[in-house]
């Protein structure tokens, strides 16, 4: 939804749309992006939100809808706004099967095992940031340098997959360390960490690698299979 242009259009587009949904199937989570708020002060972002949201919310409340959920989102494509929101998307996605806790879980376990302050696919702020701009490198410089694909037999695992995909260690002048690894083709996890507790590299290496087996398992348990793995 565009906050720099009439959005009565695009209000009524919306409820139509979540009033067809919402027949179809009631649990359905709905999440509007208000978007280009780049060239909005910050008290007319909050105007806006709240504006939007009021709007929505009378005439869903008119048509006996109150008990649907909507989720609004601030986002521009000149800062990190637009990831952080799919981020959040994302989470509340997971979240519904139970797929985000076991996720967590693994990589508290993983956190504690190796001397890592963060370690997330998920996270906010100014942390964020700076994995989502390690990432970007990343991809940039395997985009120019990186061995040109080539078709993957079927017969080779996700985990082996990863093993040729970049990776990436960044040290930052405040004395952490962003440390990224693939864990599948479509799944990458970055971690903070001290410097000192880099120096045991190789410990972390092998965590990851469990790590990455222990969550391309939880894909495969999903379909029926499974295996048991522990940390070092």
């Amino acid at each position: 939804m565009d906050a720099q242009d009439d959005y009565m259009v695009a209000l009524k587009q919306l409820f139509l749309t979540v009033n067809t949904a919402y027949k179809v199937k009631k649990d359905m989570l709905f999440e509007v992006l208000v978007h280009k708020i780049d060239g909005l002060s910050d008290d007319h972002k909050i105007e806006t939100q709240r504006d939007i949201h009021m709007r929505i919310r009378d005439d869903l409340t008119e048509a006996g809808l109150q008990d649907v959920h909507l989720g609004f989102h601030l986002t521009s494509i000149y800062d990190h706004s637009i990831f952080e929101a799919f981020s959040k998307i994302i989470q509340r996605i997971l979240g519904e099967d139970g797929f985000l806790p076991t996720l967590e879980n693994l990589l508290n376990i993983m956190c504690s095992n190796s001397g890592i302050e963060k370690a997330s696919c998920l996270i906010r702020g100014r942390s964020y940031e700076i994995c989502a701009d390690m990432m970007d490198v990343v991809m940039d410089v395997g985009a120019v340098y990186g061995a040109s694909g080539s078709p993957v037999s079927p017969s080779v695992t996700p985990e082996a997959q990863a093993e040729d995909e970049v990776g990436s260690v960044i040290r930052l002048n405040n004395g952490m360390v962003l440390y990224m690894r693939g864990v599948n083709q479509k799944l990458s996890l970055v971690c903070l960490l001290r410097e000192e507790n880099y120096e045991k590299c190789g410990l972390i290496d092998f965590n990851f690698s469990v790590f990455r087996t222990a969550v391309n398992d939880v894909f495969t348990v999903r379909r029926g299979e499974g295996s048991t793995l522990s940390f070092k």
